[in-house]
């Protein structure tokens, strides 16, 4: 996909789409993201795996965890309601039954690490430093269990409690999910960087509900759900924008991410990478095809590297 404006002559015909986030190399900087791409092989004959950059893991914890009961998913006009709740195998039987097959697809793996508290973050981090996992994504920003998750993102202290008990466990590359809800989202970004994170990606879905109007009872069990979609984008790019300005760690983008230009905006804003989520679900093929849709745009106007696309140049 080119993007069609003002037509700039070709100078570089062969862009490198290459991205290096904390020592990890990736083939291009498009990273399908946790929740929505499983352990990577149910997507496998509905698009290329391989042309990847990295997956990241549905969200993992120590122990196995059912997920919620009652509806756990709602369509909305701006995105998609969800209410998992973390429903996984648990780290050991990911690391026994999931990840083989995971390695052997091609992209970067990243394992989502999740927990209830602060001992079972440690746990899981120590058992997969003892598996061929890249790298971590600790998320401290779901909003869709009762114990831990969302409430150890709100505030710096909690977050870099998380953050220092993991870096201590695990001595690969550490990346941390980040909540929009903190409400001072500079200072949680930059406790977890002081903490030993090296690098961060959000946000984390929204808070929000929805309710029968028939039943006249809420939609899900447990009221509140994470809203993804393109509703969130603007605010999702808001977020990132103001914090490339607080921290000097790479910034992994997501949040409503649904075609070429969405991921390039996340890029231009500053951006090392992108996740793309919700809109796979719509439509498979939507990785690769912003994988092509990026190489074209820098075909055409003439951008070498994705580092050289982004419009924000920091103080020597």
């Amino acid at each position: 996909m080119i993007l069609e404006q003002e037509h700039t002559p070709l100078k570089n015909p062969v862009p490198d789409l290459s991205v290096c986030i904390a020592g990890i190399r990736f083939r291009n900087p498009v990273i399908a993201a946790s929740g929505t791409f499983g352990y990577g092989r149910e997507y496998q004959g509905l698009l290329d795996i391989a042309c990847l950059g990295g997956i990241c893991t549905k969200g993992l914890t120590l122990h196995p965890r059912p997920g919620n009961t009652g509806p756990r998913l709602h369509e909305t006009p701006g995105g998609l309601l969800n209410s998992i709740g973390l429903e996984n195998p648990g780290i050991p039987a990911f690391i026994e039954q999931e990840l083989p097959a995971l390695r052997e697809l091609g992209p970067v793996v990243i394992a989502n690490l999740s927990g209830s508290t602060v001992e079972e973050y440690r746990e899981g981090a120590r058992l997969l430093a003892r598996a061929s996992v890249d790298m971590i994504e600790l998320n401290i920003s779901c909003p869709n269990v009762k114990a831990g998750g969302m409430a150890f993102g709100l505030d710096p202290g909690p977050a870099a409690s998380v953050v220092q008990t993991v870096r201590k466990a695990w001595d690969k590359p550490l990346m941390v999910k980040l909540s929009p809800h903190a409400p001072d989202l500079p200072a949680v970004a930059r406790a977890c960087v002081a903490a030993g994170a090296d690098a961060l990606s959000l946000v984390n879905t929204f808070q929000a509900m929805a309710i029968d109007i028939y039943t006249r009872k809420p939609v899900f069990q447990n009221i509140k759900a994470g809203l993804s979609g393109p509703g969130i984008k603007p605010l999702a790019l808001r977020m990132l924008w103001d914090l490339w300005e607080a921290v000097r760690v790479p910034l992994v983008g997501l949040g409503g991410i649904a075609n070429t230009p969405d991921a390039l905006e996340f890029l231009l804003a500053g951006a090392a990478a992108v996740q793309v989520g919700s809109a796979t679900f719509a439509h498979p093929p939507l990785m690769p095809e912003i994988i092509q849709g990026i190489a074209g745009y820098m075909q055409q106007y003439g951008v070498a590297r994705i580092e050289d696309l982004s419009i924000r140049s920091r103080a020597s």
